[in-house]
């Protein structure tokens, strides 16, 4: 099936310092990312991505968690991203686990990147369980979201060495340098048209 080019406004979701979310606005303020950024919605009313979203002048939303379900924070997500006329939705250390409500609301449209190589490593603390095991690459992935933690179609990888002096927080961050990189690269594959899928395989067409 291939995944038609849609919307080029993409609403992020963000938790934390939003490295990623900077890196895609930088990318689309040098043209190399074709896309305009709809809307910075963050579940942390201190998140230092949030603030740096409000001072680049973009549409900032804070969303509480606190005392609503998931799926009752979920439904107004998407009223929000919606209302903002994004077509995709990027996840930048966006620290909550979605719901069907969203999920199913943008098929094929929501991305998140995982910092190591997938289907090894998922979850919480990537690194650690990188340099627990001995592995000798890692990287990070960006991947369609589905209802698998961290286990949706992979669109691309980028590997990083692993040495072994390396602490958790030396590995982060040379593969921090491939997630700026990649994310929007991936973002530009799906927004262009050119990936199919193909049960779990996305190929790329030129």
């Amino acid at each position: 099936m291939k995944i038609l080019p849609g919307n080029r406004r993409i609403g992020i979701l963000l938790s934390g310092r939003g490295s990623n979310f900077k890196a895609i606005a930088d990318h689309i303020d040098s043209k190399e990312l074709d896309a305009e950024i709809g809307v910075v919605v963050s579940n942390n009313e201190s998140a230092p991505g949030l603030e740096d979203a409000r001072r680049r002048g973009f549409n900032s939303v804070y969303l509480n968690p606190k005392d609503v379900s998931r799926e009752d924070f979920d439904s107004r997500a998407v009223e929000i991203l919606r209302e903002s006329g994004v077509g995709i939705v990027c996840l930048a250390g966006f620290m909550q686990i979605l719901t069907p409500v969203l999920i199913n609301a943008f098929p094929l449209r929501i991305l998140n990147i995982h910092p190591s190589l997938l289907p090894s490593f998922p979850g919480l603390n990537a690194q650690e369980q990188a340099l627990e095991h001995g592995v000798k690459l890692s990287g990070c992935t960006v991947h369609f979201v589905n209802e698998s933690l961290d286990g949706g179609p992979i669109i691309c990888q980028a590997s990083v060495p692993v040495y072994g002096e390396d602490s958790p927080e030396a590995l982060s961050d040379r593969i921090l340098v491939e997630e700026h990189r990649l994310y929007s690269i991936a973002i530009g594959l799906v927004l262009s048209g050119c990936c199919e899928i193909e049960g779990r395989r996305i190929r790329i067409h030129d």
